[in-house]
């Protein structure tokens, strides 16, 4: 079924980053943000999980494992895409129907990066590529500070100003998709993006030892300035 046109949100411009996003690019029904939840989390699990060299090259920081996850979720999951990308076992989950990757209003240009909208032109505000602030500010919205409230799909945002990247991301998985574990503690995924002459790796970690990080500017608490807050996709805004 085709899309309906998108309004132009770019004619209000109190609209917040979130409903201007949704505006082009949101799952209106419960369903379809499910699927999103269920495969965006599969998806950045699997990341981990794989040989290291098996990962795609460019998962090369924890961004583009957002952006890598994120255009997955909304691909159409046949038989073909299944087989290239290893992730046979997950034919069982349905797929998100609103939208085929890369048939979407926006194209393949699913990320906004720009705070300026053009009232002509607003699409000219996404692309294809966004770094881990970008993703932030314009491409989530703060759920809160509690991660306790983290559903799957979330995002956990850090700032380390004394990191050459200062922004970083985790995603909350929730319950694994891939290891039976007596344990009920939620797992996140992350990259660690390049540090010095290392190329970084992938990280699993269940929620509990994250709480108990060594470094506790990394530890998930109100009480940790570097940690920004448990963020959600704007395409899963449900309508006031």
């Amino acid at each position: 079924m085709a899309n309906k046109p998108a309004k132009n949100p770019a004619t209000n411009p109190a609209k917040n980053n979130a409903e201007f996003t949704a505006d082009f690019l949101h799952l209106d029904s419960a369903p379809d943000r499910d699927a999103f939840r269920s495969w965006f989390t599969a998806i950045a699990e699997y990341q981990a999980l794989r040989p290291p060299q098996e990962l795609p090259v460019e998962i090369n920081d924890c961004a583009a494992l957002l952006r890598y996850a994120y255009r997955g979720a909304l691909h159409a999951h046949n038989e073909v895409w299944l087989e290239e990308n290893q992730l046979g076992a997950l034919a069982y989950l349905p797929s998100v129907r609103k939208y085929r990757y890369p048939h979407t209003v926006l194209g393949a240009a699913l990320f906004r990066v720009r705070p300026d909208l053009s009232r002509e032109h607003p699409r000219q505000a996404f692309a294809e590529f966004a770094d881990a602030k970008t993703l932030q500010q314009f491409n989530t919205y703060l759920v809160s500070r509690d991660v306790r409230l983290a559903r799957p799909g979330d995002l956990l945002f850090y700032r380390q100003l004394e990191q050459h990247s200062p922004y970083h991301s985790m995603v909350f998985v929730g319950r694994s998709h891939w290891v039976a574990s007596a344990s009920d503690d939620p797992v996140l995924v992350y990259h660690t993006g390049p540090t010095g002459k290392s190329p970084g790796e992938m990280r699993r970690v269940e929620l509990k030892q994250l709480m108990q990080h060594p470094s506790p500017r990394w530890r998930p608490i109100p009480g940790n300035s570097n940690f920004l807050g448990v963020y959600r996709w704007n395409i899963l805004k449900e309508s006031n």
